[in-house]
Parts: structure tokens; C-alpha cells; sequence
């Protein structure tokens, strides 16, 4: 799986200067904010904060979907009154011991903007939970948008779901387990199609704290990865990965492609050269974009498939 994803946490202690926000946002937005990112010192939020955003509206703000503070949700509505468009998830990584939707608030105007309702939702975090507990908050949340995707203008007929590193495991497990869904009272038939950047898809044997921590003591190890749940039925798949990762190896995302096309499912497998772990993510936002057109080939895929 390669090092821990732990490259885009905050830290309290920001080495650039508070007292001019343009100096700061003009560096942040520069091609060398990705390398400045990757620094344990360089918060994820300044960027949320200052970075230019796409058009698009915060719908709802810390929407519960369960009892806890970390079972919350934000919404993220296409511009204009949309009527039927198809519900976006994107699930942030963070190594499932960190992260917080505020700090995506980007990556969901980004979605929106192209025309999807989206949602960006907190789960529980290690040590709070281990496996499947983040999975059985994804699925409660992704029950809250089926629910409720009418009042902004979304189809609950038409899910897609993403994410980012960790991220990108839940929602590709979501996707293909359709247990957990099932079990939330949501239809898995309703995923029309899946997207991963830079995911964990065949990590055993556990190696490292991170994985150890989280998936250690689980009777069924095999059937906690994403590879293990391939069917024909299988919703179609982006999966994407950068040449250069070496926090979560790119043979993660050959493997899980190759799977799925040994199964007759649909796949659009990418890999972008020279873009790591942290930039994978980074290429979705508005200064960063230039890098890879990771958010076009992706949404493209995901509207084409919403759409059938």
C-alpha cells in the first residue's frame, strides 16, 4: 500500500504569515502550492479557505444523518434550479484516522459546477471506530441523499460515488459490497457508476500501523478488500492513480481495473505522470487543474453513466 496517507492533515503551526491573505493566496494558487501542501505544516484548510472556488451554491450545512458530531453532511447544489440531476458522494482520505468535510468545500463546488448535487460527509474515525464502521457511516449517509436529494434538485436514482485515497476505498467498496447499502435500506442498482483516486484496493497482507490499526482483528480480512467484491453486475468504474504515488501504490488501481474488466464491467483505468498522492487531489481544484484533467475525464465518466 506504501507509506501512510497522511500527507494532507493540518498541524497547528503555519510556517507562511497570517497578515497578508493575497500575498498567501497567490502563493497557494501557484503551480508550487502542491509541494508546499505536502508539508506536515501546510493546513489543508488555508487552501480550503483561500483557494478560488468553483460556481456553485452550499446548499445545506451540517446536515445530521446520525447521532454524533462526525455523522454530518454538506450539500453542494449546481447553479441555477436543477431538476433530476444525478447525486454526487466524494469521500476525503485521510488514512481513516483524519479529515473533515469543511476543509473539501472546493472539491464539492468543483462537482456541482458540472452539474451534480453533491454531498461531502463526515464518518467516524479511528480510534472512535475501525472497520466497517466508516463504511456503515457512508452508507447511512448516502440513505440521508436518497432521502433527501429532492429538495436540492437530485435523482436518487442517480448516485455516484467517489473519493480520494482512503476515500476512494470507501466509496469503491460501497459500490461493488452492495451489502452495506442494502443493509442502510438504499438500492445498490441506484449506483450507476463508482470513481477512485489514488485508492487502496488490494492491501493484504496488512502491512504498517495504518492498515493494522484499522483493519487488525477483523475475522474476515479477505472480504475487506474492495478486489474481493467484483461481479458483472459491478457498477462501471473510473480508477485513477498517479505515476508517481508512493503513499498508496499504483498497482492498487492496475489490479482492481484488471479485476473488473476479467468480469465484463466497464473501467476507464488513468494513470497521470508525474502526479503523487497529494496532487491526485489537488489537480480538482481551479488553480491546480493544469497539472491533470483528473476532474474533467472524471466527471465526464460519471455524468455519461448517471445518465443511462
Amino acid at each position: 500500500m506504501g507509506r501512510a496517507d497522511g500527507a494532507l492533515r493540518s498541524c497547528a503551526a503555519v510556517r507562511e504569515p497570517m497578515s497578508d491573505p493575497i500575498s498567501v493566496t497567490k502563493r497557494l494558487t501557484l503551480a508550487g502550492a502542491a509541494a508546499a501542501l505536502t508539508s506536515a505544516c501546510s493546513p489543508l484548510s488555508l487552501f480550503a479557505t483561500l483557494s478560488p472556488k468553483d460556481p456553485a451554491r452550499l446548499a445545506a450545512q451540517g446536515e445530521p444523518y446520525g447521532e454524533g458530531a462526525r455523522r454530518r453532511l454538506d450539500v453542494y447544489s449546481p447553479p441555477g434550479r436543477p431538476t433530476g440531476a444525478p447525486v454526487a458522494f466524494f469521500f476525503y482520505g485521510g488514512s481513516w484516522d483524519s479529515g473533515r468535510r469543511q476543509d473539501y468545500g472546493w472539491v464539492g463546488r468543483a462537482f456541482a459546477a458540472r452539474g451534480f448535487v453533491t454531498v461531502i460527509a463526515d464518518y467516524r474515525l479511528y480510534p472512535e471506530v475501525r472497520y466497517p464502521g466508516f463504511l456503515e457511516d457512508g452508507a447511512a449517509a448516502v440513505r440521508w441523499a436518497a432521502d433527501n436529494a429532492a429538495r436540492f434538485g437530485g435523482d436518487p436514482t442517480r448516485l455516484v460515488l467517489s473519493g480520494h485515497s482512503a476515500g476512494a476505498y470507501n466509496a469503491v467498496m460501497l459500490g461493488l459490497d452492495g451489502a452495506w447499502l442494502d443493509a442502510a435500506g438504499v438500492d445498490p442498482r441506484h449506483v450507476r457508476a463508482v470513481a477512485g483516486l489514488s485508492g487502496p484496493y488490494d492491501f493484504l497482507p496488512l502491512q504498517g500501523e495504518i492498515t493494522n490499526r484499522v483493519f487488525g482483528g477483523t475475522a474476515d480480512l479477505a472480504a475487506t478488500q474492495p478486489l474481493a467484491h467484483v461481479t458483472p453486475s459491478s457498477p462501471p468504474a473510473f480508477l485513477a492513480t498517479g505515476e508517481s504515488d508512493d503513499t498508496v501504490w499504483p498497482k492498487n488501481t492496475v489490479a482492481l481495473a484488471r479485476r473488473l474488466r476479467e468480469a465484463g464491467v466497464e473501467v476507464e483505468e488513468r494513470h497521470y505522470p508525474g502526479v503523487d498522492h497529494v496532487r491526485m487531489v489537488l489537480a480538482l481544484s481551479r488553480p491546480l487543474r493544469g497539472r491533470a484533467p483528473v476532474l474533467d475525464e472524471m466527471t465526464d465518466f460519471l455524468r455519461r453513466h448517471a445518465a443511462g
